[in-house]
């Protein structure tokens, strides 16, 4: 096994909805959750994602806001995380993000490498997410713009 075939890419992404899932202004959107996590399912370097016995995650806690959504996945890598997020349903659903979520001054993604096989848990994700804010992109949590090789981390400490 390679050293980057040893690591997953683990990414984490939380929206603030701007009216409750079961209204109609997010119905375009809750309508193409299963059709998307479908095309990431079959996605060329798709591992896991987040998902509660609704088969989505709009109702897995994040931060105690219950205005929060949280996804949550693992990729091969960021080739193959990029290739999934800028084409096909899932491109058509992030250019219409501002119509159903709020626009947050703070991270709302970060990204960072786990061992094959290991599922992060939302704790993980919110952590990586404090992380990123407050210190910026490290090899701890990261974005796409500042990513950082495979391998594991250590928070920065203050």
């Amino acid at each position: 096994m390679t050293e980057a075939a040893a690591y997953e890419l683990a990414q984490v992404n939380i929206a603030r909805l701007k009216a409750p899932l079961d209204s109609p202004r997010l119905k375009d959107f809750v309508e193409a959750l299963d059709p998307v996590n479908a095309v990431a399912d079959a996605a060329d370097g798709f591992v896991w994602r987040l998902k509660s016995d609704s088969g989505n995650a709009t109702d897995v806690p994040v931060f105690g806001d219950d205005w929060l959504i949280v996804n949550m996945s693992t990729w091969r890598d960021t080739n193959a995380l990029t290739a999934f997020m800028y084409q096909g349903r899932h491109r058509e659903l992030l250019a219409r993000r501002r119509e159903w979520f709020e626009r947050l001054s703070e991270a709302v993604t970060a990204l960072w490498w786990v061992r094959t096989g290991h599922r992060p848990t939302v704790q993980e994700a919110e952590e990586r997410l404090l992380h990123l804010r407050a210190h910026g992109p490290t090899e701890y949590a990261f974005t796409l713009r500042t990513s950082f090789p495979a391998g594991l981390a250590q928070p920065v400490s203050v």
